[in-house]
C-alpha cells in the first residue's frame, strides 16, 4: 500500500509537468458528447455525427462554417448548439426510421442536401500476401508451388506461413482456393500495423528524475518484459543494465543516435514506472524485440513473430505499444494460446479519439490501456470503449545524449502499465498474473464510468 500511495503522488507530478497537444477530436456517444476542436469544416463534423449517431443529417445547400469548440460530457442537444454556433438545427424523430437532423440558415424546409456518413477507417493489408496456417503434417512447399507463391516466413510450432504472390489479384484468387482446402486450418490477410507515434523535442522542465539500481532476482526468478516495438538505442548510464540483447525479426536497422526511436522511449518509460513501483531497486529486465526493422510499418505476421521470439526468450509480460484496425484471426489465436499458457499482454488502445476497435488491444485476453491527461480524465485523443481495461499517464519525457524528448499517446500508457506491473511483481515476489490483478483493481488505473 505504501508503494501505491507513492505511485499516486508521482502520477500527479507527471500529469502536471507535461502538457499534451492533441488533434481535433469529436467523440459522439448515445447520451454524452466530448469535443476538442480547434478548426474543422462543418461538413466533416456533420459526416462524423451521421456515422456515430445513426441519424440522417440534412444541410441547407451552401451552408458553411469552421467549427471551433471544446466541451466535455454534454447531452447531444447542448453539444449541437456549441458545434453549430449561429446556425439553426432541428432533430426530427421518425416513426419507421432513424431521426433526422436538419441544419439550416434560413428555414428547416431548406435543409435538403443529405450529408453522407463518414466512412469508417478501412483496415489495410499487404495486398500480395497471405498468412496460411496448415494442419499438422501438411507440406507448405508443395502448396505454395501449386499456388505460384513464395514462402517468405514461418512460425515454428504452429504451422503458420507467410506467402507472397506476384500481385494482389493472385493473392485474392489463392485465398478463395485456400478457404476450400481441407489441408488448411485458416487463411488470413497480413494486416499493416501503423507506424509508431513520433518522439519530439521537449524541455523536460518539472519532470521528476528517477534512478534505478539493479537488484538480485527473488526466488521466483527474474521478471522479463517483452518490448515488441521498434529497435531500442543504448540508454544512459546504468539503465543499460536493464536491457537484454535485442532481437530483430524484420531486418536490421541502422541505429541513429540523434533522436530517440519509439522503442527507446517505451523502454525508458517502462524503467521509470519500474522505479516508481519498486522504490528504485529492481531485478526486472527488458527484452527489446524489433518488429519494424528499417520499415515505416510492420505487419501482423511480424508482430506475431516478435511475440513468439519474446516468449521463447522468457518474457512475461509482453508490451504491444502498437496496433491498427486490422482484425487478424491469426494473431488473436496466437495470443489466446499464449494467454492460456500464462503470458500476460498489455497493449495500446489507440489514438483516434473514438470507440473504434484497435488491435491487438481489442483482442480477448489482452489488457487494453488508454491514456489519461489528468487523474480520472481520458485524454481527448485516446480511444475509449468497452474493450478498454486500464488507464495510465499518456505522456512521458525521455532522455538521449543529455537532451529531453516528449512522447504522447496510449503507447506510453501501455508501456507505463507494463513496467509498473512488472515492478510490482518483482517487489512483492509474486507472479505477473497476481500483479496484473492488483493493477486491474486499483482505482488509480481504472477508466472513468463513461466506459
Amino acid at each position: 500500500m505504501h508503494n501505491w500511495v507513492r505511485h499516486g503522488l508521482l502520477c500527479g507530478l507527471i500529469f502536471a509537468a507535461i502538457s499534451l497537444s492533441a488533434a481535433d477530436t469529436l467523440i459522439w456517444q448515445t447520451n454524452l458528447v466530448n469535443a476538442d476542436i480547434q478548426s474543422l469544416p462543418l461538413e466533416k463534423v456533420l459526416k462524423q455525427i451521421a456515422r456515430d449517431s445513426g441519424w440522417q443529417v440534412f444541410l441547407e445547400p451552401g451552408t458553411t462554417r469552421d467549427v471551433s469548440t471544446k466541451f466535455k460530457d454534454l447531452p447531444p442537444g447542448r453539444a449541437l448548439a456549441l458545434l453549430l454556433g449561429n446556425l439553426n438545427f432541428a432533430l426530427v424523430p421518425q416513426t419507421n426510421g432513424p431521426s433526422r437532423l436538419l441544419v439550416f440558415r434560413t428555414s428547416r424546409g431548406n435543409a435538403t442536401e443529405q450529408v453522407k456518413p463518414a466512412v469508417p477507417r478501412i483496415a489495410k493489408h499487404v495486398p500480395n500476401e497471405l498468412i496460411v496456417t496448415l494442419k499438422p503434417g501438411m507440406d507448405i512447399d508443395a502448396l505454395a508451388k501449386a499456388l505460384g507463391a513464395k514462402v517468405t516466413g514461418h512460425l515454428d510450432g504452429i504451422n503458420a506461413y507467410r506467402l507472397q504472390f506476384k500481385d494482389a489479384a493472385a493473392a485474392e484468387a489463392a485465398r478463395q482456393l485456400l478457404n476450400d482446402n481441407p489441408d488448411v486450418a485458416k487463411v488470413d490477410y497480413n494486416y499493416v500495423v501503423r507506424p509508431p507515434p513520433s518522439v519530439t523535442n521537449g524541455t523536460g522542465g518539472g519532470v521528476p528524475n528517477f534512478s534505478l539500481n539493479m537488484a538480485p532476482p527473488g526466488s521466483n526468478g527474474r521478471v522479463i518484459v517483452g518490448l515488441v516495438d521498434t529497435a531500442v538505442q543504448p540508454l544512459s548510464g546504468d539503465l543499460n543494465n536493464f536491457l537484454l540483447k535485442q532481437i530483430s525479426v524484420a531486418g536490421d536497422v541502422t541505429i541513429d543516435t540523434s533522436s530517440p526511436m519509439h522503442g527507446t522511449a517505451m523502454a525508458e518509460t517502462m524503467l521509470r514506472a519500474i522505479s516508481q513501483a519498486t522504490g528504485g531497486n529492481s531485478s526486472v529486465q527488458i527484452l527489446p524485440v524489433d518488429v519494424y526493422g528499417p520499415n515505416p510499418n510492420t505487419t501482423t505476421f511480424d508482430v506475431a513473430t516478435g511475440i513468439v521470439a519474446a516468449i521463447n526468450h522468457g518474457a512475461n509480460p509482453i508490451n504491444l505499444s502498437l496496433g491498427g484496425t486490422g482484425n487478424s484471426q491469426f494473431l488473436q489465436e496466437l495470443i489466446t494460446q499464449a494467454v492460456q499458457n500464462g503470458i500476460t499482454f498489455f497493449a495500446a488502445a489507440g489514438n483516434d479519439g473514438s470507440s473504434e476497435m484497435f488491435y491487438p488491444a481489442a483482442y480477448t485476453g489482452v489488457n487494453a490501456v488508454t491514456a489519461a491527461s489528468s487523474p480520472n480524465q481520458v485524454a481527448s485523443y485516446a480511444n475509449r470503449g468497452s474493450f478498454v481495461d486500464l488507464m495510465a499517464p499518456g505522456s512521458s519525457m525521455v532522455y538521449l545524449n543529455n537532451s529531453a524528448y516528449a512522447v504522447n499517446g496510449t503507447s506510453v500508457s501501455s508501456a507505463y502499465i507494463s513496467g509498473f506491473t512488472s515492478g510490482l511483481a518483482d517487489m512483492n515476489k509474486t507472479s505477473v498474473r497476481n500483479a496484473t490483478s492488483t493493477v486491474l483493481n486499483a482505482p488509480a488505473f481504472r477508466p472513468p464510468p463513461m466506459y
